[in-house]
């Protein structure tokens, strides 16, 4: 198999992004769904719903849980916030899911798995999601990775193509194996994932690699210690589905995802440190990264 390719700004022209016009409105940009937050994680669904505008998105919903609506509603006034009924522990109540997936009908791309909780719960709202019929991109992060592995087949059968984002940890749940595993060999493992769940995978790491399941594999350099910071992987997790709501294809969201990410850590290192930068900040800068253009 081909070794992978490198993923800079040059490689990026072979994966342009959807035009937008001057005089284009917020319609012609997409709407992304993001399911995130939870009574203890609220800032989840702020960072991926944030992430979502910085990279274009023209409209934004979050579902989060009912103790969060309020604040976040507030935190983020672009968006249109709505609260669902929680379980003890947390996790979205059942007697919801009808109502988020009457959600999911209006929007061009959802991202889902931010600051949720594990449990049955999940689970069942994973099983309606994929049975919907439904046929936007899905990005698939944080919680919900660890529920994929029985649910292989039906993430296949998915008709608008999806894109999962894990550290190795959570690969190695996706390919129930260990995680030295994929750390011994991450490219290996994302073309396995990509493989095994028809999906655009992601393994993040101080090296990242993205596989499709058609063979073709990137890697990224990195944008520095930095990037290991609480709520980074929600900031990626929103880019990346606010891009594929503009139009983006899978692959191609998950590349300019990947490497405004890892910009934005980059330019911050130089600036502010290579650590102790805080992960809101990276979304900052990824307006002029898109233009081609560093922020002073």
């Amino acid at each position: 198999m081909s070794p992978p390719l490198t993923l800079d700004r040059e490689r990026l022209g072979d994966f342009p992004l959807p035009c937008h016009p001057d005089d284009s409105d917020k319609e012609e940009r997409g709407r992304l769904l993001v399911v995130a937050g939870s009574r203890e994680l609220a800032g989840a669904a702020l960072l991926a719903g944030v992430g979502a505008l910085r990279a274009g998105a023209g409209k934004l919903q979050i579902a989060t849980a009912e103790s969060a609506a309020v604040p976040l509603s507030v935190a983020v006034p672009e968006a249109r916030v709505v609260g669902f009924a929680e379980t003890e522990e947390g996790c979205f109540a059942p007697a919801g899911i009808a109502r988020l997936l009457k959600l999911v009908e209006g929007v061009q791309a959802v991202t889902i798995g931010c600051g949720l909780q594990h449990g049955p719960p999940l689970d069942a709202l994973l099983d309606a999601l994929f049975a919907c019929g439904a046929g936007m991109p899905l990005v698939l992060d944080a919680a919900v990775l660890g529920s994929l592995a029985p649910r292989a087949e039906a993430l296949r059968a998915w008709g608008g193509g999806a894109i999962v984002l894990p550290h190795s940890r959570e690969m190695a749940r996706l390919l129930e194996c260990e995680a030295e595993e994929v750390e011994a060999d991450p490219l290996a493992a994302a073309r396995a994932a990509a493989e095994r769940y028809d999906v655009v995978a992601l393994v993040k790491g101080q090296y990242s690699f993205i596989a499709h399941p058609d063979g073709r594999a990137f890697r990224f350099e990195g944008g520095g210690v930095g990037l290991a910071t609480s709520g980074s992987g929600d900031t990626l997790a929103g880019l990346v589905g606010g891009l594929a709501a503009r139009g983006a294809d899978p692959l191609t969201a998950a590349l300019w995802g990947v490497y405004l990410h890892g910009e934005a850590g980059r330019t911050l290192a130089k600036r502010v440190g290579r650590i102790g930068f805080l992960a809101r900040e990276l979304l900052d800068e990824v307006p002029a990264l898109m233009e081609g253009s560093s922020p002073s």
